[in-house]
């Protein structure tokens, strides 16, 4: 018998593909004589059409093989199929550090850690590839920092030094002047006698 326009009624009524329908091959003449879609809604209310449900997609197999991927399974030199840099590109990992770079060095500034002219020579040197990474930068910085509290210190110690030298000469200028005078009116004194 030749169901397929009951079938296909059948899969427009219901909203799904016509393998999914299924007839009921005890009532194949009652289903025979229905040739409107009214018709085919009843037979499906009373069970002798039936949407077959959908059939499941597992995705069990495939959690799997992501899971070992992770690990670095399944990733040998017979998996790949693209370039390195098709696979992963060194533009984007580029790109990555400097953003990485460029958010520290806007905090600390922010921060106060470093001044706008520290600021702009390590962004200019990160631009320029110094640093391949955050931890390396960040040493960097320590470094610079010190050695910048280092000189300032020393430049302290110069000036203190510069105006102790300063005061000790003042006041022996002081003192052979004070002589000098003295030793004036000394001659003065014996020169009136």
């Amino acid at each position: 018998m030749n169901l397929r326009m009951q079938k296909r009624l059948a899969a427009n009524v219901a909203g799904v593909g016509k393998r999914k329908i299924w007839l009921d091959p005890a009532e194949i003449a009652e289903i025979k004589n229905a040739n409107s879609r009214e018709g085919i809604r009843k037979l499906i209310k009373d069970g002798h059409i039936v949407i077959k449900p959908q059939v499941v997609h597992s995705h069990a197999r495939h959690r799997l093989l992501v899971e070992a991927k992770r690990k670095g399974r399944h990733m040998g030199p017979g998996k790949r199929k693209g370039t390195r840099n098709a696979r992963m590109p060194t533009k984007l990992l580029w790109v990555r550090r400097q953003r990485v770079l460029r958010r520290l060095l806007r905090k600390y500034r922010e921060q106060g850690k470093i001044d706008k002219h520290l600021y702009h020579e390590l962004y200019m040197k990160s631009k320029g590839n110094v640093f391949k990474n955050k931890r390396v930068l960040m040493e960097h910085i320590f470094k610079a920092k010190a050695e910048k509290a280092r000189t300032k210190v020393l430049a302290d110690q110069l000036e203190a030094r510069k105006q102790k030298s300063k005061a000790t000469r003042e006041r022996r200028m002081a003192r052979v002047a004070e002589k000098r005078g003295a030793l004036a009116s000394v001659e003065q004194g014996a020169a009136k006698e």
